[in-house]
């Protein structure tokens, strides 16, 4: 009997610890005031069909400029924010960028970060995701264009993160 309740033991700890485990991002040296999170996951998305998407859908608004000046993609076009490093990133938060009143306390107030799921969820229709985001039903993008389909929100997501991946912390 103590062989049977052993095994069981086994196997309920084989198939639920590792579970539990994944489920916890924090580490022993939390009782210290020291918590590790887990690095978020890279982007589900396509790099080059990202590439392929950005340049056919978002650089008649959006450049992609790094902090040196040099443009990454898109043609200096200043109709959209600049998206360089926006992975992760609060919403609303391109400086020297003139947001929507919705943008930013969608940034602000409500923490809206650039996921991949937040990133596709706008792209495919601004002004709807933020009302839902915000729960404002007034709230309104500046961004009047959807991405039509959701893999090409996420290849573009993928291939703005490979330009500039979130730094660990």
């Amino acid at each position: 009997m103590k062989f049977y309740a052993a095994m069981t033991t086994a196997a309920l700890l084989a198939t639920f610890a590792p579970a539990a485990m994944a489920e916890s991002h924090e580490t022993e040296s939390e009782a210290e005031g020291v918590v590790e999170t887990a690095a978020p996951a890279a982007p589900s998305g396509d790099i080059a069909a990202g590439e392929a998407a950005f340049a056919k859908q978002c650089v008649t608004c959006h450049v992609v400029q790094n902090a040196e000046g040099e443009t990454l993609a898109g043609k200096r076009s200043r109709t959209g924010p600049n998206l360089y490093a926006i992975a992760l990133q609060p919403a609303g938060a391109v400086e020297g960028f003139r947001y929507g009143k919705s943008m930013i306390e969608a940034g602000e107030t409500s923490g809206l970060t650039w996921t991949e799921e937040n990133f596709a969820g706008y792209v495919m229709d601004p002004t709807n995701f933020l009302r839902e985001f915000t729960g404002d039903k007034r709230a309104r993008a500046k961004m009047s264009f959807k991405v039509k389909q959701e893999q090409d929100a996420k290849d573009i997501y993928a291939f703005l993160y490979s330009l500039a991946p979130p730094a660990a912390e």
